[in-house]
């Protein structure tokens, strides 16, 4: 094949995104064209919620890098009360850097190492490439019983999430890069959003989510950022096989770290299906104290790694944890929310994007509906394989994020914390009942925590529906009482079930585990007082379980 015949797929104009109409109708688009329907469009979608994370944090770079800001809130209020995006700043921005969007340029492939290879020549199958999930398992079983290729468009949104979500573990050793022995790449970590508990407010529109991500340069972290450094990888020189930087180079702003080159990649195709890939080490980073920079994740105080690095104080990303609903970790996520007072630093910080969304919120209104989408991967066996893909969504109005009026998040949280009591008491009232049943104490904690796990199961959509209610207008005091009576009675039914599910021992008692008398009665009566101290706001009178 001649130089003017080789394989070109341009994500500026070939279509590659996935997005969702305001319809609900999937369509796969080019860059050029995400840009220009984005006020048409609902929201990115992709193979797995991690990859939607990250091919919006894409987005963002080529926004912030084409706009060269927005400079300051005036310039971002322009743009929010636009009805499109700047298309033709954007498109002759993409035009300007297309050579660097080619997914097979010879010199500089995007996201990619051109000449990338090991000592033997060697690549691997795409399974290394694709996220191997459970909940991704539809991706593979639809091409069961031939080899496993992508299509051009799919190879780039997985390049994406590669540098994004790929796991640690050994890689295959490039030449070129000194940091391989025998032949293989020894484990640097996960790619940058792997370390995240990422938090991405969503909007009405694809354009709307966009402009709420896209924090003005004078805004909070976007001030630490290195003016002339803090650019996209597709400005910066083409990576090679070795890290920018021995021993790893600094980020220089969020920029930098929306598009971070975890890995060095190259991807092999046929002329019409991508085949294989070669994955390798690349540039190595670390999470701490990088709330300087990254602004989609809460951050925790770490007292373990400021013993570890014998340092000052030193912030960790907040991860997700699979099993436990966005909406109870309610307080990490609204900026005016009263944070635990104490001499010391604080426990944890807020993400800076929706310190960002306080800020605007009388320009988009206080009523503004926000979703707040929580997403993240969890690893297993050193971080070297996937284990989950978190993906949540919480929704409120925009008043709720809001500094200054304290009393309706305080409020919100205190809800949760009345939740979080209130499943502690069905789970202790199932765990009295075993025990007056006659179980041993190591038989306690399988019915303590169905019995909380279900509790949970039935507050979660009655606590999402109850936030979605809070406004401006809002008297909190009424709505910590309807939170409380709504609650109750979504609980009392597994109470009866519970209660009438006990066996009839346990209604004769013995002294139990605790060493004192247990029976379903007085496990009863015990249950009710928990209730109450839980759920203390409830205009119901608290009345027999079981009548």
């Amino acid at each position: 094949m001649s130089a003017g015949d080789r394989v070109a797929f341009d994500l500026v104009d070939q279509p590659w995104l996935i997005a969702r109409t305001l319809d609900g109708e999937p369509v796969e688009l080019s860059l050029t064209e995400v840009f220009a329907r984005a006020h048409d469009l609902a929201v990115l979608a992709g193979d797995v919620p991690t990859q939607v994370f990250a091919s919006t944090r894409l987005l963002l770079a080529v926004l912030h890098d084409a706009l060269r800001g927005p400079e300051d809130m005036d310039a971002w209020e322009e743009l929010w009360t636009a009805p499109r995006l700047p298309i033709d700043t954007i498109a002759d921005y993409l035009a300007e850097h297309r050579g660097r969007f080619d997914l097979f340029h010879p010199e500089t492939p995007f996201l990619q190492v051109a000449g990338l290879r090991t000592a033997k020549d060697e690549t691997t199958d795409l399974s290394r490439l694709i996220a191997d999930v459970p909940n991704n398992a539809p991706f593979f079983s639809t091409r069961m019983g031939r080899p496993l290729v992508l299509s051009f468009a799919e190879a780039a949104r997985w390049v994406v999430h590669c540098h994004a979500f790929d796991p640690s573990g050994i890689k295959s050793g490039a030449v070129g890069d000194p940091r391989v022995k025998g032949g293989r790449g020894y484990p640097i970590g996960t790619g940058w959003s792997g370390n995240l508990g990422a938090v991405l407010p969503e909007g009405r529109t694809l354009r709307e989510t966009l402009l709420l991500n896209l924090m003005p340069y004078e805004h909070g972290l976007m001030q630490q950022r290195d003016p002339d450094q803090d650019v996209p990888a597709w400005r910066r020189p083409p990576a090679g096989p070795a890290e920018d930087m021995e021993g790893g180079r600094p980020p220089t702003g969020p920029l930098d770290l929306y598009t971070w080159q975890s890995r060095r990649v190259r991807l092999v195709h046929d002329d019409a299906h991508v085949t294989s890939v070669l994955i390798c080490n690349g540039d190595r980073i670390t999470p701490q104290n990088k709330n300087i920079f990254e602004s989609h994740t809460a951050w925790r105080r770490s007292k373990a790694q400021e013993a570890k690095l014998r340092s000052g104080v030193v912030y960790m990303p907040k991860t997700h944890e699979p099993q436990r609903a966005v909406w109870r970790g309610l307080q990490s996520l609204l900026p005016g929310a009263a944070k635990p007072q104490s001499n010391e630093a604080a426990a944890y910080l807020t993400p800076d994007i929706l310190e960002w969304v306080a800020e605007v919120r009388g320009v988009i209104g206080e009523a503004y509906p926000v979703r707040l989408r929580t997403i993240g991967m969890t690893y297993g066996s050193n971080n070297s394989v996937t284990d989950e893909v978190v993906d949540d969504a919480l929704s409120m109005k925009a008043v709720l994020l809001g500094r200054g009026v304290a009393e309706l998040p305080d409020m919100a949280v205190r809800c949760v914390q009345a939740a979080e009591k209130a499943a502690w008491a069905v789970g202790k009232l199932a765990e009295r009942l075993a025990d007056a049943a006659g179980c041993g104490k190591d038989e306690l904690e399988g019915p303590r925590t169905r019995a909380t796990e279900s509790a949970y199961a039935l507050l979660d959509p009655l606590f999402r529906a109850w936030l979605e209610t809070l406004g401006a207008d809002t008297v909190a005091t009424d709505a910590e009482t309807a939170w409380h009576d709504r609650a109750r009675a979504g609980l009392l039914p597994l109470v009866r079930n519970l209660l009438a599910a006990a066996p009839a021992k346990a209604l004769k008692g013995r002294v139990g585990n605790e060493k004192r008398f247990v029976n379903s009665p007085l496990a009863q009566g015990w249950f009710f007082g928990d209730l109450g101290k839980a759920l203390h706001r409830t205009s119901e009178q608290e009345g027999e379980a079981g009548s």
